[in-house]
């Protein structure tokens, strides 16, 4: 059986160092290349301002966050959800820089999030696959026809669910993307054993067809 993790934060700010802190974490579980209903949602009071322009990207306010938990008392919970799942995350640094920083400040190993654990980066797929272009979760929304049409604010745990769809798209049918080992399913592989067990077969024309190709141009 292979677990995934897709995973996603919102946070009080963009810089970690500014002493900026989540706020959010929402998680997806896949299982054999299928989305489950098992998911991690939380909200946290990360006891700081949240700046306006994160507010504007997420709409989340502080007072919303007042009655919620802070990082310390989740952090059990959210570690054995992921356990020691491969995490996929749309631009990883980000993420794993905050959840880093809180994991420190909550007294536990920061390395648990990233140490001796896959991390797939899906934006680091996206750009590789397709350079030069936009590679937000949006774009790849669009290129890959996921429908975001309720996606009007970030929110941790809808773009968790984005993201996992996204992430099958882009990786199905192949069995390397970035030093990814995925599964092929069994009716994609015999397509692809079909193809590549077929000699090329060459069609020449009859001289019947000849003649009349001639004829039609001497007219």
């Amino acid at each position: 059986m292979e677990r995934l993790i897709v995973l996603d934060t919102e946070t009080t700010g963009l810089d970690v160092d500014d002493g900026h802190k989540v706020i959010e974490i929402g998680c997806v579980e896949i299982i054999d290349r299928n989305v489950t209903t098992n998911f991690f949602h939380e909200y946290i009071n990360p006891k700081r301002l949240i700046e306006e322009k994160a507010f504007e990207v997420h709409g989340i306010s502080n007072e919303r966050l007042e009655d919620k938990p802070i990082f310390s008392d989740i952090i059990d919970k959210f570690m054995d959800y992921i356990s020691d799942s491969p995490l996929i995350i749309h631009n990883a640094p980000f993420d794993v820089g905050f959840l880093r920083s809180e994991i420190g400040f909550s007294g536990q190993n920061p390395d648990n999030i990233n140490i001796e654990r896959e991390i797939l980066d899906t934006l680091k797929i996206a750009r590789k696959t397709f350079p030069g272009k936009r590679n937000s979760l949006d774009a790849l929304c669009s290129r890959y026809s996921v429908d975001n049409t309720d996606r009007n604010l970030h929110g941790a745990l809808l773009d968790a669910r984005l993201l996992a769809k996204v992430y099958l798209r882009m990786t199905q049918g192949q069995t390397s993307i970035k030093g990814l080992s995925q599964s092929v399913n069994k009716s994609d592989q015999a397509i692809i054993d079909d193809v590549q067990s077929r000699s090329e077969r060459v069609i020449r024309a009859t001289s019947e067809e000849t003649d009349g190709h001639l004829n039609y141009f001497k007219k």
